[in-house]
């Protein structure tokens, strides 16, 4: 922490310099860290005063009471996570001092890039990192960058609409996706953002048909063959946006297709990766990047981080034709920075504004230490520990009487070397059968928020104890009244605090979160017994 003479050369400095952007992000640097971790999104990271809770059912501080499989959405921060947040901020300010503000927070911001590149197994040759407060910022992001570089005529294609954030629809075509951007400013949601959404069109393309049933892979790949033949034909170059992986963990395309893709209409079609749940192997990221690929990444979701923070990965060998982009969409400045650039793209950056965007910037601080921490532990272990909880819980889910676990997507081209660990199975969906029936999304919602505020305990005397999952993701079309899945899922968090040199204590660790799984599902079932007596869900919001 700071005390005295730090603070007040600070104050002394924002007063002096009250109109700069520097100074005005210096003075936020003394917000309640709590606060700042909110800042800088978008409203589903407001906390409602009655329950402390933001719309994920997260906390911006640690709440390690908490039963938390919920890193398909989204997770409160971990104590450490915390910890490197409060340390960062000092050590800001200790910098701003020596150096100004805009200069420290660039320099901060320039040596994330390289702090995430170095964790992926990433280098500044092959891979440029563009930050974003979300993963649907970075989809705006992408959009902008494939129009310059493509043409202005531009059809989007995205796989697996149905399982991609709930802001997709809009960012697809060019138009805001809430109703204020990170910046702060009012915007109106599904309203074209102004000089980026002439001439683009959107195509989604979901993974489950209109009865709930999941497409097979053969019948998803002509879906997509077919759309991007009917942009190109039309005239358009197309942004295919592909899923690895969606909310079930599921991928799409297959590789046989992007082949086909690649082979037919070279030059007409850019592809960008939705990698946002982060459940792919670093062999596999780096592939998609040598081939040409974009990625967006996020460092929550399977890295556990603070929801938001987004990136979007660009191959190295784009950069010079990046810099040269000189007709920046004048919407684009209610949401981006010139920090959220990187350095060596100078032309580009010097188009957009200096501010601080000190909530995002903090989110991806702790991030970065769950990503870190994530990868010191070792590679067999990691492994060794997803497959014990993937084989823990189909036992957990498949002994309860009103769960039912849905079947893994079938990857006849799943390369286990290219996936490390990650070809384990981390997400796991379920429906929730009640007597003869599948509960609705409207009853899913509802149970989500109940485990979410604690469920009671068999021992009356017990502490009812929070148990955050997935949020339900819908089977089917939303305008059929359709079942939902919910999902307990692995994250990094779970392998890094199980993680022991002392074998013994790692297999107790990994025992302690698998007898939490069965408290959740058990709290489950005791919720179904009165789940007509249940508080409504009220709002619920999904995405990135």
């Amino acid at each position: 922490m700071l005390y005295g003479g730090v603070r007040l050369q600070l104050a002394e400095k924002a007063i002096s310099q009250d109109l700069s952007p520097s100074a005005s992000a210096m003075a936020g640097l003394f917000a309640p860290l709590d606060r700042l971790l909110c800042g800088g999104g978008d409203p589903r990271l407001t906390i409602n005063p009655a329950s402390g809770l933001n719309e994920y059912g997260c906390q911006p501080y640690p709440c390690p009471q908490t039963l938390s499989f919920s890193s398909s959405t989204a997770t409160s921060i971990s104590q450490r996570a915390y910890v490197r947040a409060q340390n960062a901020r000092d050590a800001l300010m200790q910098s701003a001092i020596a150096v100004g503000m805009e200069a420290a927070f660039d320099a901060r911001i320039e040596a994330m890039r390289d702090d995430l590149r170095g964790y992926l197994s990433l280098s500044r040759a092959n891979a440029d990192v563009v930050l974003s407060p979300s993963g649907t910022d970075s989809q705006l992001q992408a959009l902008f960058l494939a129009r310059a570089l493509l043409g202005p005529a531009m059809t989007t294609v995205v796989v697996g609409a149905d399982q991609t954030g709930s802001g997709t629809v809009h960012t697809a075509r060019g138009c805001h996706f809430a109703a204020s951007t990170a910046n702060g400013s009012r915007v109106r949601k599904g309203e074209p953002i102004a000089g980026l959404s002439r001439g683009v069109e959107s195509v989604a393309l979901r993974l489950f048909d209109e009865t709930g049933e999941g497409r097979p892979q053969s019948a998803m790949d002509s879906l997509v063959l077919g759309a991007v033949e009917r942009s190109v034909v039309n005239g358009s170059s197309v942004l295919l946006q592909i899923m690895d992986s969606s909310k079930f963990g599921w991928r799409a395309p297959s590789e046989k297709c992007l082949e086909e893709i690649a082979a037919r209409w070279p030059r007409k079609v850019q592809v960008v990766v939705d990698a946002c749940q982060m459940r792919l192997g670093r062999a596999r990221l780096r592939n998609y990047l040598d081939r040409g690929y974009w990625v967006i990444i996020t460092g929550s979701k399977f890295f556990a981080g603070p929801p938001f923070s987004g990136a979007l990965l660009i191959p190295s060998i784009l950069t010079p034709d990046i810099d040269s982009v000189s007709d920046i969409p004048s919407g684009f400045f209610e949401y981006f920075c010139r920090s959220d650039w990187p350095r060596h793209w100078p032309r580009l950056r010097t188009h957009f504004p200096i501010r601080m965007n000190l909530g995002q910037w903090l989110r991806w601080e702790a991030a970065l230490e769950e990503i870190g921490s994530y990868f010191r532990v070792p590679p067999k272990f990691r492994l060794a520990a997803l497959a014990t909880f993937r084989e823990g819980v189909e036992r957990i889910i498949g002994s309860s009487p009103s769960l039912l676990l849905l079947p893994p997507q079938h990857q006849a081209d799943h390369s286990g070397a290219e996936d490390e660990e990650m070809a384990q199975r981390t997400i796991f969906p379920f429906v929730v059968r009640r007597g003869n029936s599948t509960l609705s999304l409207e009853a899913c919602r509802t149970l989500y928020r109940s485990l979410a505020r604690g469920a009671a305990s068999e021992d009356r005397e017990a502490e009812p104890k929070p148990c955050l999952i997935g949020q339900p993701v819908v089977l089917g079309r939303a305008d059929h009244q359709p079942a939902a899945a919910l999902r307990i899922s692995a994250g990094a968090r779970l392998v890094a605090e199980a993680f022991s040199s002392d074998e013994e204590l790692a297999q107790r660790n990994l025992q302690r979160a698998l007898d939490d799984v069965g408290t959740v599902v058990a709290n489950i079932e005791r919720l179904l017994l009165h789940v007509d007596d249940l508080q409504p869900a009220g709002v619920f919001h999904g995405g990135y």
